[in-house]
């Protein structure tokens, strides 16, 4: 008898799944096809795993220190959530000669990549071209790492030899994406969005539908930010974008929602989505996390830093999510809001909420992880959404933590205040939610998440 080898085993099965998921979608290319989520990965300052990152972030923990370095001592925040080196070492991960070639966000994305295509058990052989073909890429990166370009300007003055010839490469907004392409042989949508902090957001979306209208069968999406340096934070400074009355006490600083809030902090890592037509999922029964139901996007078409007063912008985006999902206002339970601790900000989106959920603002639970985690700038939408999901599967509303003092206008309504929530279902309907994000230029995007049932 003969034997056949794993990796001819391993595309013959892959080939089999496909050969079954084309039979059983054979007469819903006239739909819009149901999209679920089968892995997740993060590489984050409260966690580089998803277990380790939830755990956190329902425990209120707050991964938010102090910057040492003597490049900070004179600049007005010296604050920031960095990925703890002692829990992940990319150098752990790549060999010399592959740093060379990546950025560190690159290879944080690289890392939560790994993780979320091992929960989704899905890595199809070369061998199996359907497969790669079906399968695609949606990795943002919302700013580059300002230290190389500050670094390779420094060697160019020593000589034009001096200069990497991965300079460019490693600097591009779509090099995770692409690095990740290459890494695992995927050759579906390859695609990348630079929406500053809605970068995310507008990855998972944009890859939503590419598998909800047939581009793709599978698509790996998030966004990847490591722009933590000197001149980033000197620049967000100048735009008074960041705390800086928590420079000796860095676990209070990000404090969304707050009367004493004074600007958002800093932040690093990465979160990965793999998504997938339902059929697909189910005919490798693949386990299934939860359910993406919409997307909604809007522009505020007002200012370059600040959201539009009147909060139409936000309100837009979550309007046009939930007509997407084809739900209504009062089917949702739970919003994980953009709140960045800035004071003109987290008030305009906790006005657009009351707004829009004017019959059931009360009965809504919303709640921004950020004062546990900082600003994942481009990496924000995708790590908030990671945890959204997890909300709707496990009925768990995760903290908003340093909630000491709501502000007046904002009284009322339930912000998770530093403990998280159980989340019961109402009238045995799943758990809704939506996520939202929004980026400097007045782009804004909103998810709908759901809890997966039949």
């Amino acid at each position: 008898m003969s034997m056949l080898c794993p990796r001819c085993v391993k595309a013959s099965l892959f080939q089999i799944v496909h050969r079954k998921f084309s039979a059983a979608s054979a007469n819903y290319s006239q739909e819009k096809r149901r999209v679920v989520v089968t892995g997740l990965g993060v590489v984050s300052p409260v966690g580089c795993s998803v277990p380790r990152a939830w755990k956190n972030v329902l425990s209120g923990v707050s991964a938010i220190g102090k910057l040492t370095d003597v490049a900070y001592e004179k600049l007005p925040c010296r604050v920031a959530a960095q990925i703890n080196r002692d829990e992940l070492d990319v150098e752990n991960h790549f060999g010399k000669s592959e740093l060379k070639t990546m950025a560190r966000a690159t290879a944080f994305a690289l890392i939560a990549a790994k993780e979320a295509l091992g929960m989704a058990q899905w890595t199809p052989p070369e061998e199996d071209i359907e497969a790669c073909q079906r399968t695609g890429v949606a990795i943002g990166m919302g700013m580059v790492d300002l230290m190389d370009v500050c670094e390779t300007n420094e060697a160019l003055k020593r000589g034009y030899n001096r200069v990497s010839p991965f300079f460019v490469p490693r600097i591009l907004p779509n090099m995770p994406a692409g690095q990740l392409s290459i890494k695992y042989g995927f050759r579906g949508p390859n695609h990348s969005v630079s929406t500053a902090c809605a970068t995310g957001a507008h990855s998972i979306g944009d890859a939503f539908r590419f598998v909800q209208r047939g581009d793709a069968d599978v698509m790996v999406c998030g966004g990847a930010e490591a722009c933590i340096s000197p001149l980033g934070i000197a620049g967000f400074c100048r735009l008074r974008a960041l705390s800086t009355s928590f420079n000796e006490d860095p676990e209070r600083a990000s404090r969304p929602f707050d009367d004493a809030r004074d600007g958002f902090v800093m932040g690093e890592g990465s979160a990965t989505f793999v998504l997938e037509e339902l059929n697909h999922a189910k005919a490798r029964k693949a386990k299934i996390i939860g359910e993406v139901l919409g997307y909604g996007l809007s522009g505020d078409a007002s200012h370059l830093t600040a959201p539009r007063e009147d909060g139409t912008g936000a309100m837009l985006a979550m309007e046009r999510a939930l007509k997407d999902a084809s739900i209504s206002p009062s089917d949702v339970g739970y919003i994980n809001a953009h709140a960045t601790s800035t004071p003109i900000g987290d008030a305009i989106e906790a006005r657009s909420i009351r707004t829009l959920f004017k019959n059931n603002w009360k009965q809504l639970g919303v709640s921004s992880t950020k004062g546990a985690h900082g600003h994942l700038l481009g990496a924000a939408g995708n790590l908030e959404g990671l945890f959204t999901i997890l909300a709707c599967r496990d009925g768990k509303m995760p903290p908003t933590i340093n909630l000491e003092n709501i502000s007046t206008e904002m009284q009322g309504m339930n912000f998770v205040a530093n403990d998280a929530q159980d989340w019961l279902p109402v009238d045995g309907k799943r758990r809704v939610a939506l996520k939202n994000s929004f980026g400097f230029g007045g782009t804004n995007a909103s998810l709908c998440f759901a809890e997966y049932r039949e």
